[in-house]
């Protein structure tokens, strides 16, 4: 029983295990090289949001908005990567399965809750489009700097109390058998399901935040940009509408990116069970590769963040230009 510590000699008790073994790796072939594929994602995710925050950070012509969003979203691509990256680490790197108990509850709170952080900024961006479009007049006055903090902060400040009940659940749950985790990090189903005492709260919680993570937001970015298509068709000119329309297809593709892959693994997960492996690639996939696109597909390609990037090119040439005259 050394692998697993009791609370109390009672009946009441809540048996906690020193460490769980997160095992969704070790019957996948060609695992190792799987692993690489990530770490090279991963590079790219870090390198491309790092620069995303700084450039927002250092230029204040981009302390507006849409923006302010735009940050919260890379701060969140950043979080999640790293919290997922740093559980891969253990197992490849360090030749270990195992995790330790409070380092395993850390890591499900803080996938979590930067994947629903993203999730809640991909939304207030679908409404910065629809203001910007629909109310192009009243556009400053609407969206305001304080206005989208108050936005971004309530997304934050909202996940991590849904997020905190969720680990209190996992909290109250005993794990007298088994701790083997079928997946390839401290997800919260396969967890709450090796638990031998009632986990009813935990199954209710995640079908609730299926529904507020997943359909609920799907729902509001697409009334927002039905609304958008309502606006265009009242634009005369086919090169007005396509201008206004151009404005959204980064941020639609990658909400294609981030939502379409969890859409199918929850709704054909439902109606048939999937492997085991093809789960794990699918979920580990929709988890990275929104984050590393983000940068590239959205903030990068921003008008705005183009001219930083050019400017600042500039001047660096002109700089080494003099140093060698």
């Amino acid at each position: 029983m050394s692998d697993i510590s009791f609370s109390n000699a009672t009946a009441n008790s809540v048996i906690r295990p020193q460490y769980f073994q997160v095992t969704g790796f070790s019957n996948m072939p060609h695992a190792k090289y799987y692993f690489i594929f990530l770490c090279f994602v991963y590079a790219v995710t870090l390198l491309g949001n790092s620069f995303v925050t700084l450039i927002i950070y250092i230029d204040r012509r981009l302390h507006i908005p849409k923006y302010v969003a735009i940050f919260s979203l890379a701060v969140a691509d950043l979080g999640e990567s790293t919290a997922l990256i740093s559980n891969l680490f253990g197992i490849f790197v360090f030749n270990t399965e195992r995790i330790g108990y409070g380092a395993c509850l850390a890591n499900l709170f803080f996938v979590f809750l930067f994947n629903s952080v993203q999730s809640v900024m991909l939304t207030v961006l679908a409404y910065d489009r629809f203001v910007a479009i629909c109310f192009p007049l009243r556009y400053h006055s609407i969206l305001t700097n304080t206005s989208m903090a108050i936005l971004v902060s309530a997304g934050w400040v909202l996940n991590f109390l849904f997020m905190l009940i969720g680990l209190i659940f996992i909290t109250r749950l005993s794990f007298c058998k088994s701790t083997v985790i079928d997946s390839y990090f401290c997800d919260h189903g396969p967890i709450y399901r090796l638990a031998c005492n009632d986990n009813t709260p935990s199954i209710t919680l995640a079908k609730v935040y299926i529904v507020l993570h997943l359909f609920l937001p799907m729902s509001v970015i697409g009334l927002s940009y039905a609304f958008i298509l309502l606006a265009l068709s009242k634009i005369t000119s086919w090169e007005g509408r396509l201008k206004a329309l151009k404005t959204c297809f980064s941020h639609l593709f990658l909400v294609s990116v981030f939502y379409g892959p969890l859409l199918v693994t929850f709704v054909a997960g439902f109606f048939t069970p999937f492997h085991l492996n093809t789960r794990i690639i699918t979920t580990s996939l929709s988890y990275a590769i929104p984050a590393m696109l983000n940068p590239i597909v959205y903030s990068l390609n921003t008008v705005e963040i183009k001219d930083f990037a050019r400017k600042t090119f500039r001047r660096r040439k002109q700089e080494h230009h003099c140093c060698i005259l």
